[in-house]
């Protein structure tokens, strides 16, 4: 009888235009819109000002940023919930404030990381069905919803974003966890980078000062991938100066920095960090299913999020994705990426297509099998 009452509710959607909505929740930003459109409606900073009155907030508290007595909430870090009030809000303002939709109504697939530990998911059915009183949801891999965006179903989605970077096999619709790469050097990361090779080239107060908003701007319309970056870096004829900007009669100049800036994608350990770059991620991946289904996944490596955007940066993966497999006796796998111009919101395009298929609407997790199994049924109805 719930599956009934379900269908019923999908079809009277349906006739509206609408069958669900849809949210991708990334660490930097989330978008949210209706399933079968094109494009989501909202794309909004994941994280928020909440007035410290408010809310208290305790010094390095997990998800939270004290600046001038407000308190800055981070809800999602590495593509992990770190402050479940943070996020109740966040979906408030994005489902009754931004669609203006009304949450008991509407079915909402959202996006699942790679990086969520189980329990987590079962906290993202809780708050749906508890906080928003919505009458079905779907959580679904980041991974696979990259897939879809290009009409596959198998391949390896390589996810660079705001805070997290993964390299996920799927195959017939199904991540495969277990062979998921992770890297924590991000678009975040890049920015926080991208102002200290501006500090240490010029040391300027007003620099040290510009909000990382700015900054962030000046990395997506200045910064891109060498091809060669040993090269590069070496021959200053190489680094084509450009001026940014700033406003108030304040001009920054970038050089070499335009390609040191998301070189520790391919090379973490220029900030230290031990894991290999995301060539050698993939490559790992890749190596971790059986040898009878790497050709075919190597044959659809789709690149998706706002860090696989900078010019140069599927030709620079693609060449050592190459590399790896020449070097490690692998010749035979001719690695085929899949780099949409809309890659940027390719997670939530993919949401937007799975959801909108007549053949998906029996694959919603209802509110009356929730109410009758828990929050535990997720790790059946969804893998």
């Amino acid at each position: 009888m719930a599956s009934l009452s379900n269908s019923r509710r999908v079809r009277r959607l349906s006739s509206l235009g609408h069958v669900a909505v849809v949210v991708d929740q990334g660490s930097g930003f989330t978008k949210a819109g209706f399933a079968g459109e094109e494009q989501p409606r909202l794309v909004l900073k994941s994280s928020s000002l909440v007035p410290s009155w408010d809310r208290p907030v305790l010094p390095g508290a997990p998800g939270c940023e004290l600046a001038g007595g407000v308190a800055r909430a981070h809800p999602i870090k590495h593509g992990v919930v770190v402050d479940w009030e943070a996020l109740e809000g966040l979906w408030e303002r994005l489902l009754v404030g931004g669609l203006r939709v009304c949450p008991d109504e509407w079915p909402v697939l959202v996006s699942d990381s790679p990086s969520a530990p189980p329990a987590g998911r079962e906290r993202v059915a809780e708050l749906l069905f508890e906080a928003l009183a919505v009458p079905a949801c779907h959580l679904a891999s980041t991974a696979l919803l990259a897939l879809c965006s290009v009409g596959a179903f198998s391949g390896l989605a390589l996810e660079a974003g705001a805070g997290v970077c993964h390299a996920t096999p799927v195959y017939a619709g199904h991540s495969w966890h277990k062979a998921t790469f992770r890297l924590d050097v991000a678009g975040s990361t890049l920015s926080r980078y991208l102002r200290e090779l501006l500090l240490a080239a010029g040391p300027d107060h007003r620099l040290q000062a510009l909000p990382h908003k700015i900054i962030t701007q000046l990395k997506k319309r200045c910064c891109y991938v060498s091809l060669d970056f040993g090269g590069d870096l070496c021959n200053p004829a190489r680094h084509h100066p450009v001026s940014f900007y700033l406003g108030g009669g304040c001009t920054v100049c970038l050089g070499s920095e335009r390609f040191c800036c998301p070189e520790p994608l391919f090379q973490p350990g220029l900030l230290g960090q031990a894991e290999p770059g995301l060539p050698i991620l993939a490559f790992q991946a890749l190596q971790r299913v059986p040898a009878t289904l790497r050709t075919r996944l190597a044959n659809t490596v789709v690149l998706a999020g706002g860090s696989t955007l900078f010019p140069g940066f599927p030709e620079r993966l693609e060449l050592e994705l190459e590399a790896q497999c020449r070097r490690h006796g692998c010749g035979t796998l001719q690695p085929c990426l899949v780099a949409k111009p809309g890659r940027g919101t390719a997670v939530w395009t993919g949401g937007s297509m799975v959801a909108s298929l007549r053949t998906f609407q029996c694959r919603w997790m209802t509110r009356a099998m929730y109410q009758e199994c828990g929050s535990r049924l997720v790790h059946e109805v969804f893998h």
